[in-house]
């Protein structure tokens, strides 16, 4: 019994002094490790809406929309605007007049910003267009802004670029004869008429000779007219019966019309153009040896401001936007291949034409 017990205490001491071993023992690599705490998610940032980019939409009349001329110039200004403030750009092109209403409502249905109707010929659609839908902007090339609230209008002192380009021409025919003739006239087409044919006179003034003008009538306000905008072949019949005539520098103020002019000169080896719009010279490089100069109405200016000022929530409607020599928006541009050619006495008579002009010294219209 004696014997028993003393078994029985030696094994209770061995376990109590394992069960304090093991208790001051040190932990475990694995028992060190701790749980990781589960992290709220993060609130996820908010996806900024990116604006729609704007859209603004061209009608041209039915010169196209690469006629060199008078349409490319107010494209040129889309483009600019494109470029410079990342917006969207479009066009329709009016094959015939009927479709001047049909392209500006379409615009307006594809909810474009801004529409630009190019030319006075758009005008009574574009009133149209604008009365039945106040809410939409409509800007009007060589049209007034009609007094209709949402259309800001255009209007160019062409007169004065043209009187610049008579002056030049009286200077530099040789035949004493120099001609102009219109595609359709109306008054922003009669104004380079009259310019044209005001600085042949006041250079037949200064200098004391008769360089004749044909193709326009001062006194009774006539010319020739062709009747549309569109034919070379009207372009190339004038241009050979001017020549003919003897007239050795023309002004046609009839957009592509006057390329038939341009290509009759080149065929024949004589003659020279004065452009319209913009420079002849850069827009048709292969013949700039029969383009003199061109009278320049800036009309990509007028297109380029109208867009900024919708992007910048400054658009106003019933208000006209006017290109002047003063603001740079007319102009006389030598021709790429004459610039070096024109005398130097000559283009400095001319170049101080430009602040007598501005200054009001100088009529440039004739008096009605």
């Amino acid at each position: 019994m004696t014997k028993k017990l003393s078994v029985l205490l030696s094994i209770l001491i061995i376990a109590s002094v394992l069960l304090v071993s093991c208790s001051n023992a040190e932990p475990t690599e694995e028992a060190m490790v701790e749980e990781p705490v589960a992290e709220e998610p993060a609130a996820e940032e908010p996806v900024a809406e990116e604006a729609p980019v704007m859209t603004f939409c061209q009608v041209t009349d039915t010169g196209g929309i690469d006629d060199k001329s008078f349409n490319a110039t107010a494209w040129l200004g889309m483009e600019n605007a494109a470029a410079d403030f990342g917006v969207e750009i479009k066009y329709l092109e009016s094959q015939q007049q009927s479709d001047y209403e049909v392209n500006l409502n379409a615009f307006v249905e594809e909810g474009c910003d801004l529409i630009l109707s190019i030319g006075f010929l758009l005008a009574d659609a574009t009133a149209a267009a604008a009365n039945a839908n106040p809410d939409v902007n409509f800007a009007i090339v060589d049209n007034g802004s009609m007094d209709i609230p949402n259309i800001r209008g255009n209007y160019a002192n062409i007169e004065e670029a043209a009187f610049l380009a008579g002056y030049l021409a009286a200077g530099m025919t040789e035949t004493g004869k120099v001609a102009t003739y219109v595609g359709i006239l109306f008054p922003s087409t009669q104004t380079f008429m009259d310019g044209y044919a005001m600085g042949v006179a006041y250079y037949n003034e200064v200098h004391g000779t008769a360089v004749e003008v044909l193709g326009w009538d001062m006194e009774t306000q006539t010319g020739l007219e062709v009747g549309n905008f569109e034919s070379l072949d009207d372009g190339r019949a004038l241009g050979e019966s001017l020549l003919d005539e003897g007239a050795d520098i023309i002004m046609p103020v009839a957009g592509p019309v006057g390329l038939g002019t341009l290509a009759v000169m080149q065929e024949r080896g004589s003659g020279l153009v004065i452009g319209v719009d913009n420079d002849w010279s850069i827009a048709n490089p292969d013949q700039a040896d029969y383009i003199l100069a061109s009278a320049l109405k800036k009309i990509d200016v007028f297109v380029y401001d109208s867009i900024e000022k919708v992007i910048n929530g400054e658009f106003v409607g019933g208000e006209d936007y006017a290109l002047t020599l003063e603001n740079d928006g007319v102009g006389l541009a030598y021709g790429t291949a004459w610039a070096d050619k024109i005398p130097a006495d000559l283009q400095a008579e001319i170049e101080a034409l430009i602040p007598q002009i501005i200054a009001g010294e100088i009529a440039v219209l004739p008096t009605r």
